[in-house]
């Protein structure tokens, strides 16, 4: 039985807790949070005001970080350091040289560590990756993604809308679909971008080029309550594959269309799109990893480099 402690119970840990509450063979035995009213939802588990006082009482297997981005690094390093395996929230740091110094301390203590960019877990993207790959459809023409909402006001302290802890709509929210198109398709071979930052919203588009075909992307926190909505739309030789509006949707050039979402139980076709929880799923491969002695290659470190660095240009749009 893996035991498990979490250390940051905001936002993202609603979905994390529940995951880690699922699995038979875990126990998720203690939350950290400088907040106590945070943690009063769960009151069968051990609560710390204090990391270090956690790590020092509790004999854990796991940490899982739920913490402000620009905590990731440290709190991830202090954990390993004991022992402790590390699985962390996106993005592993607002700082590219942080990922040496991660990786090199999970080396160092032999343990795993992994970011959980979610994205690569979503049955939606791995379908997508899918058919890239195998050249179902053809050659990829072009594709566009999106990832948009509402100005998060709610979080803590106000980190979120603090360039210096959150790096804002590049690192929080673009970070999901160019981590993908980095996992997929590989560095891109130019970039154009154009960026509009105000101190209550903040939107970005940018066009990727790789060979043969390129991607447009764009991200925002609106003003107002605008409604979160992510998805994209891939131009296939033979198909346009879209997921736009919670639907995924595939549009082959015979006119057939095949709509994967009310395929999503059972084994109806070819191409089958399974009901599943994508942050289940990457703590469940990350358990398992731990448990089998393996580390975790889901998410590389030249990949997350990768990533980080096209976002510190992505932020002045010097690209």
């Amino acid at each position: 039985m893996l035991k498990v402690g979490l250390v940051g119970t905001g936002g993202i840990s609603g979905a994390h807790i529940p995951a880690w509450e699922a699995m038979e063979d875990v126990e998720l035995t203690a939350l950290c949070d400088i907040r106590r009213e945070q943690m009063e939802l769960c009151p069968e588990k051990r609560w710390y005001l204090d990391f270090e006082e956690m790590l020092e009482k509790e004999e854990l297997d796991i940490l899982d970080i739920c913490l402000p981005t620009y905590l990731h690094a440290d709190f991830a390093i202090k954990a390993m350091n004991k022992g402790i395996h590390v699985l962390c929230e996106k993005p592993i740091s607002l700082n590219v040289e942080d990922v040496e110094r991660i990786y090199d301390t999970a080396k160092r203590n032999k343990v795993c560590f992994m970011t959980a960019q979610v994205v690569r877990f979503w049955p939606e993207y791995i379908m997508l990756k899918e058919l890239y790959e195998t050249g179902k459809y053809g050659k990829l023409l072009s594709g566009y993604m999106s990832r948009l909402g509402n100005t998060p006001a709610w979080s803590w302290d106000g980190w979120m809308t603090d360039e210096t802890r959150s790096g804002l709509v590049p690192f929080d929210l673009h970070i999901h679909d160019l981590d993908y198109m980095v996992y997929v398709f590989g560095r891109p071979q130019k970039i154009t971008c154009h960026r509009r930052k105000r101190p209550e919203q903040d939107c970005m588009n940018a066009v990727y080029q790789f060979d043969g075909f390129y991607v447009g992307a764009e991200a925002a926190w609106y003003a107002g309550s605008y409604p979160f909505q992510a998805g994209y739309r891939f131009q296939f030789e033979h198909a346009v594959v879209s997921f736009e509006g919670g639907k995924c949707s595939i549009y082959e050039d015979d006119g057939t269309v095949i709509n994967l979402t009310d395929q999503a139980v059972g084994d109806t076709g070819s191409i089958n799109l399974p009901k599943s929880d994508a942050y289940a799923e990457e703590i469940r491969y990350f358990a398992d990893c731990v448990k089998e002695g393996t580390f975790p290659d889901k998410v590389k470190p030249k990949e997350l480099q990768t990533v980080l660095e096209l976002l510190k240009k992505l932020c002045s749009c010097e690209i």
